[in-house]
């Protein structure tokens, strides 16, 4: 399918897929939807309800360019947790995509981390930062298995329209089954047979406001 880098609304840029109209991140700012759904609406917010707790896990559903992960890391360099960030995905962005894309030039904490989250190998722990270590797992969604283990989902898969595969009470019940009691699970989609779903399987579910061009998105809790 044929891919393209463009522009978003904050400067910062993404990919596009032109054949499914679908893209990594909003067109409204990928950096700024980064931000509000993953890093303010997730980390933060977790980090916030447990001031006390000092290792996280993260897992991210979707990997993709890095943004996630860059941002979760620069964050982290300044509150100083021990932070395990194990970022899922089965289609990996190439080294060209990687080249024109701008993140470490807008988020000037730590430029060089960008690289060096996509340098390091695939399926191995790396410490890409002091006390904030990273395992990129070449491996499909619906193959998650861990039980009780991480405290924040970052759920940024493609959209339902394009993957509704990905968005069904099978996959949010492997993200339930693998949260910790009180972990969170936040993705940028509002739509309402995700949020049926996710109450399905148990999670106190809540709509939230959205990113910039987008009205809504959800949190949802591991509450049993």
């Amino acid at each position: 399918m044929k891919r393209s880098i463009i522009t978003t609304s904050d400067g910062s840029k993404t990919i596009q897929i032109e054949d499914l109209n679908e893209r990594y991140h909003s067109i409204h700012g990928a950096v700024q939807e980064a931000m509000h759904v993953y890093i303010l609406a997730g980390f933060n917010t977790y980090l916030k309800r447990h001031p006390k707790q000092i290792k996280i896990n993260i897992m991210e559903i979707g990997f993709g360019t890095g943004l996630n992960t860059l941002l979760t890391a620069s964050l982290n360099s300044k509150v100083n947790n021990k932070v395990y960030y194990h970022g899922i995905e089965a289609y990996p962005v190439n080294k060209r995509e990687l080249d024109l894309l701008n993140y470490d030039n807008i988020i000037k904490s730590e430029a060089s981390i960008f690289r060096l989250i996509h340098d390091c190998l695939w399926n191995k722990t790396h410490e890409i930062l002091p006390n904030f270590f990273l395992k990129k797992k070449l491996d499909f969604f619906s193959n998650v298995n861990e039980i009780n283990m991480f405290n924040v989902i970052y759920f940024d898969a493609f959209g339902p329209r394009v993957q509704p595969n990905l968005w069904t009470e099978f996959i949010f019940k492997k993200m339930y089954d693998s949260l910790r009691l009180n972990g969170i699970l936040v993705t940028y989609s509002a739509k309402g047979s995700v949020r049926r779903n996710l109450q399905s399987v148990g999670f106190l579910v809540e709509r939230l406001p959205g990113p910039p061009g987008k009205r809504e998105m959800l949190r949802a809790t591991k509450v049993l």
